[in-house]
């Protein structure tokens, strides 16, 4: 993401998020290494970021002296600055986390609720959201992001059959959760929160090209690239779950037949055979899961493809370990410096990613229009500390 700042009037807004997106990139800087990397002065930078230490985004660090002369401050993001709760709600339940700025997890809840309706979830967010609070209760909170099954809005495969949520089509999502919660509410596909927070916090924070493969109650993925995820025309890009996998093979709920998630998915796990042991259903479907990971190398051509999701950590890892052999595709390279598959392990990518979206609503840059005839301003989260 390439971030530069704007001399244009009313820009300070804009400029204040550049500055602060700038240090969580690229870690603590001084403001003369923000000013040359975002284009804008050292001046305005310094103006900038004397109002983000009063509101207490920011604290400088003096470093230690090493000759003549007071050292350079680096600027660093406070963790306490702020904070977001992520909410997942998935065909087995509702979670909840508390997350700073820093993007450590403060603290988690959930609550178990087989295919949660509507009613259900938003009375647990409820409960979950007070139960997270307490832990910072006198923190700022920047906001709620809330992730869940997709696609959205598909005809035939939105909020139908069990690896996504029966009975939400229709639910104005956001209202209700800001209803419940009294805070800005952000939302997102599982699969696209879940590689945002293995993008920000995980294993591809070091990795600008890679698939994000989720392995949840049903299949999905997305790709980042750049660090950003693709989303496609309606915001579905990466619904590999639905691509076909077996000719003539088992019904799904969406209409078709042998997609992808009725082999590979918890779902299928759950649904194995009498009797068959996790080794043996993963040896079984081992052609298909690299058959889908051969697909997804030929199509995006990632650095590496990240396998998670809220399956056990030891399933997750088994699958993994069958990739030490994988069938030819263009990621098969002489110059690789990373496996083509590596895991995610622990099931907290999806809340921290979902926790982001709501920091990144204050962090991340928007450039709004100058002016726009009849066009109201929405308030600045920086004007006063408080988030929008």
């Amino acid at each position: 993401m390439v971030l530069r700042g704007t001399n244009q009037e009313l820009a300070r807004p804009y400029n204040r998020r550049i500055v602060l997106e700038c240090i969580r990139s690229f870690g603590p800087q001084t403001r003369g290494d923000i000013a040359q990397r975002v284009g804008l002065t050292v001046q305005t930078v310094s103006t900038i970021v004397r109002e983000l230490e009063e509101q207490e985004y920011l604290i400088s660090i003096r470093g230690a002296p090493k000759g003549r002369g007071l050292p350079a401050t680096t600027l660093h993001l406070n963790p306490d600055g702020g904070y977001a709760i992520g909410l997942s709600v998935t065909p087995l339940g509702v979670h909840a986390a508390l997350m700073n700025l820093a993007g450590d997890i403060l603290g988690s809840a959930e609550r178990a609720c087989p295919h949660p309706s509507p009613h259900q979830a938003f009375e647990l967010i409820e409960e979950l959201v007070a139960e997270v609070r307490v832990l910072r209760p006198e923190g700022r909170l920047l906001g709620v992001g809330f992730a869940m099954p997709g696609p959205f809005d598909v005809q035939a495969m939105s909020f139908v059959g069990p690896t996504t949520l029966d009975g939400w089509a229709g639910v104005p999502i956001r209202a209700r959760l800001e209803e419940v919660t009294r805070l800005p509410a952000f939302i997102a596909v599982d699969t696209v929160a879940a590689a945002l927070g293995v993008r920000l916090y995980g294993e591809g924070a070091s990795i600008s090209q890679f698939y994000y493969l989720h392995l949840g109650v049903g299949l999905g993925g997305t790709m980042m690239q750049d660090g950003v995820p693709l989303r496609g025309a309606w915001g579905n890009a990466g619904e590999i779950g639905h691509i076909p996998a077996v000719s003539g093979g088992l019904p799904c709920p969406c209409g078709s037949a042998g997609c992808l998630e009725r082999y590979l998915s918890l779902d299928a796990f759950r649904n194995r055979a009498a009797g068959q042991s996790q080794a043996d259903w993963i040896e079984e479907i081992t052609p298909i899961f690299h058959s889908a990971i051969r697909t997804i190398e030929n199509l995006f051509d990632p650095q590496t493809i990240v396998l998670g999701g809220i399956a056990p950590d030891d399933l997750i890892a088994g699958l993994t370990a069958t990739t030490d052999q994988l069938p030819t595709s263009i990621s098969s390279r002489y110059d690789r410096t990373t496996p083509r598959v590596i895991a995610a392990l622990g099931h907290l990518s999806v809340l921290r990613g979902a926790a982001a979206l709501a920091v990144s609503s204050v962090l991340s840059p928007r450039q709004e229009p100058s002016s726009s005839p009849g066009r109201v301003r929405k308030r600045d989260p920086f004007s006063n500390g408080m988030a929008a």
